[in-house]
């Protein structure tokens, strides 16, 4: 039976995925702030759910929690961040800017980490991020959070160096949703909404297949085409 931790996974597409996973006959570690949401998970499958409520944002006892949950699965072959946040912010309140880069960079960092030393000493192991289209460019109306998904799509390109260049069976995927009808999606006028079970669905068949990088859902790779393309003349002025 294989083992993965899910980062965030009371909500959104982290809940979605943890429920694939249980399905597929996995034993799952699930991790986030609302403990009631995790236990009501568990209660779904109580046999496939270890369960662990955690803040990324509070990185004195990251290491040690993911160390505990990972013995209680007795090992592990893959871990999937889906906790990040972010908010509009257009009139640049640091308070906003800060709760985002604490947890998408700091807390992103420390997991991303443990993680990758974890399976270079196993010689194996799969961590696959969720990030976001919005990293391939910035935002007047999000700043930080655009630069906070630039942050982890760089990080995540270096650590698949990392591990190339180990010679260990590591993989690393970079998932890049678009818009997924969850509580970050916001702002009026969003098109190509999925839901969080299509965008689960894809994930979950991306992370199988081992994919590095891959768009949720796949008619998002369109736009990252246009985005990379667009002069930053005309950028500027969207």
């Amino acid at each position: 039976m294989k083992k993965v931790i899910i980062i965030g996974a009371t909500s959104g597409i982290g809940k979605q995925l943890a429920l694939l996973f249980a399905a597929n006959d996995y034993k799952i570690g699930i991790t986030g702030r609302r403990t009631a949401l995790l236990n009501d998970l568990k209660i779904q499958h109580p046999e496939a759910f270890e369960i662990a409520a955690m803040d990324i944002t509070q990185t004195d006892n990251l290491c040690e929690q993911l160390e505990v949950l990972t013995n209680q699965l007795g090992g592990l072959d893959l871990l999937v961040l889906s906790s990040g946040t972010g908010e509009l912010n257009p009139e640049l309140d640091f308070a906003l800017g800060h709760h985002t880069i604490m947890t998408n960079t700091i807390g992103f960092t420390q997991i991303a980490d443990w993680a990758f030393r974890y399976f270079e000493k196993q010689q194996s192991g799969h961590l696959a991020v969720i990030t976001s289209i919005a990293g391939l460019r910035g935002s007047s109306l999000a700043p930080a959070y655009n630069a906070s998904k630039a942050y982890q799509i760089n990080y995540l390109e270096g650590l698949r160096q990392k591990a190339n260049k180990s010679k260990h069976k590591i993989s690393i995927t970079d998932i890049r949703p678009g818009f997924v009808d969850t509580a970050m999606a916001k702002g009026d006028g969003q098109f190509w909404v999925s839901s969080p079970e299509k965008a689960a669905k894809q994930i979950y068949s991306a992370i199988n297949r081992k994919k590095e990088v891959v768009y949720i859902t796949k008619r998002w790779r369109l736009i990252a085409i246009l985005l990379k393309a667009l002069p930053r003349s005309l950028y500027k002025k969207m």
